[in-house]
């Protein structure tokens, strides 16, 4: 395939990606935002109040990064691993890798699917918190780039997990498993410099705090960790699961039988 027909090939799956979460929108974009409101009544205000403040800052402001960047993380991974294991379970999708299409564009277009889901809603839970709070941006750049790798991150995440399913419950097990309780563990309702030091080391296992905290730096100008290492490391997490990724795709792993 010549560059053009590259072109018009990713552009396709991307086209079909957003035109598959944006048709059902009342099922993929309008229960994270009335979640994301419910965190912003419940912790933020009626909590929140009571809390005072948070590395010198509102709890309702130091919470709001982690409370975006959540929406992000779950729906950049949910899009991918649902939509890439329906196509796979109806079999669509050995006709696109029968095609002339190389398989990275398989691969990327589905991440970039998963990429406009995830930022998508994240923009939408941007625009419920300024509802609750007024937000100033330290580093915009920062901001931006942090999340759309981040998007990238777990939309390559849940096509691994589409991969590796063989059935549709497999596909809800490392959301419910893995990613809840790393995304609530990972500094979005607290500080780590609160907890005792053996769980502040802990704490540093968990990749999410990384991804977290370099937000919350880019909003508020504060981090429990250093932004280029963390950066790095997003980065080394994003090449690492695409070569992965690829490999298992050209493969045919679980999908080849």
């Amino acid at each position: 395939m010549n560059p053009t027909q590259v072109a018009i090939a990713l552009w396709t799956v991307v086209y079909k990606e957003i035109k598959r979460f944006t048709r059902i929108w009342p099922q993929t974009l309008l229960p994270p935002s009335i979640t994301m409101t419910m965190y912003f009544i419940i912790f933020g205000s009626l909590i929140g109040s009571r809390i005072g403040e948070m590395d010198g800052f509102s709890y309702m402001d130091f919470i709001v990064p982690g409370l975006i960047m959540m929406a992000v993380i779950t729906n950049s991974y949910s899009n991918v691993a649902s939509s890439f294991f329906s196509n796979k379970f109806q079999r669509s999708v050995e006709e696109m890798m029968v095609s002339p299409m190389p398989n990275w564009v398989i691969l990327a277009g589905f991440v970039l699917g998963g990429m406009a889901r995830g930022l998508g809603v994240g923009l939408i839970v941007t625009i419920v918190s300024l509802f609750f709070t007024r937000i100033s941006v330290a580093h915009p750049l920062l901001t931006i780039g942090v999340v759309v790798l981040t998007a990238a991150l777990f939309s390559i995440g849940g096509f691994i997990n589409a991969l590796l399913a063989d059935k549709f419950d497999d596909v809800s097990i490392v959301p419910t498993f893995v990613l809840t309780p790393l995304t609530y563990l990972g500094g979005v309702f607290y500080s780590i410099s609160l907890l005792p030091p053996f769980w502040q080391g802990a704490s540093l296992l968990n990749p999410i705090l990384y991804m977290v905290n370099v937000f919350r730096h880019g909003f508020l100008g504060v981090s429990d960790i250093p932004v280029g290492w963390a950066l790095a490391a997003i980065v080394a997490f994003i090449v690492a699961l695409f070569v992965i990724a690829l490999w298992m795709l050209e493969q045919g792993k679980g999908i080849r039988s």
